[in-house]
């Protein structure tokens, strides 16, 4: 199980340092991990995601993917993703620091923009924004980015986005994934990716091309995209994270009455 944060397990909010998940909604998916895999996908730094969802047994691929790292030691998971962070984009954090103290001084005259460093990506959020004001605070983050041609420019839900002009992103991060737990080339695995960004695209992309697996796109809206299903909302989202447990439990329960009837060499009947 793959699953995005903001608008996936929390709900949008103005504020992004306040989108906190719901205790129902914690419970949930770590009744999830106990059944499967389960990772975090997001834009948001990854210790930052991590101070919201406070699941240890859970994988962790923050800033886009680019700041993978496994379960604490301890918990119960299948061995593959290491400890130690998988941090492909390192070499840019210095360049990361720097555009972030540049973005924050330039939009500073925009009221309600909000600049978020999320250590290897920054997001620029206009969700306070006066619509009127959008085109200007798009202006002030592209003049700053006119110097750094190492960065590119991408928009999300009423946040822009600005990340390292490498070939990664949450597509690679699930392909990365699924390689280090030994499950790339598994037919009997089936990764299933949930989230409601443009950049979750990537992933639903990757699902799509391997024939094996789906998107679930979050939205109220219906759009284009490479999804294969749909949800409104995150309350909708732990509604089917709950019946994919409980499916899952009842799966185990028949799976351990057959083997209690092979033991007793009870045998089918023949009608």
């Amino acid at each position: 199980m793959f699953l995005d944060y903001d608008g996936t397990l929390s709900p949008i909010v103005e504020d992004p340092d306040r989108a906190f998940m719901s205790d129902s909604m914690r419970s949930t998916v770590k009744k999830l991990a106990r059944y499967f895999p389960t990772a975090i996908v997001t834009g948001r730094c990854r210790d930052k995601v991590y101070s919201f969802v406070r699941l240890a047994e859970l994988y962790y691929a923050g800033s886009h993917g680019m700041d993978i790292k496994g379960p604490s030691k301890g918990s119960k998971c299948k061995k593959g993703v290491q400890t130690v962070p998988f941090q492909p984009a390192s070499e840019f954090l210095p360049m990361i620091d720097e555009v972030y103290k540049l973005l924050v001084e330039k939009t500073k005259s925009t009221p309600g923009a909000k600049v978020e460093n999320n250590k290897f990506c920054i997001s620029v959020h206009f969700r306070c924004v006066d619509e009127k004001k959008w085109s200007e605070l798009a202006r002030q983050v592209k003049s700053v980015l006119e110097n750094y041609p190492k960065l590119r420019l991408s928009p999300g839900r009423k946040v822009l986005e600005i990340r390292p002009v490498i070939n990664w992103d949450k597509g690679k991060a699930l392909e990365f994934l699924l390689e280090s737990l030994g499950y790339a080339n598994c037919s009997n695995v089936f990764p299933v990716y949930i989230g409601d960004d443009r950049t979750d695209e990537d992933a639903f992309k990757v699902l799509r091309k391997k024939g094996q697996g789906f998107g679930i796109l979050v939205s109220k809206i219906p759009r284009e995209t490479n999804a294969s299903y749909s949800l409104q909302e995150p309350s909708e989202v732990m509604y089917f994270l709950r019946r994919l447990v409980d499916w899952k439990k009842s799966l185990r329960r028949q799976l351990k009455v057959r083997r209690k009837l092979e033991e007793m060499k009870v045998t089918p009947s023949s009608y």
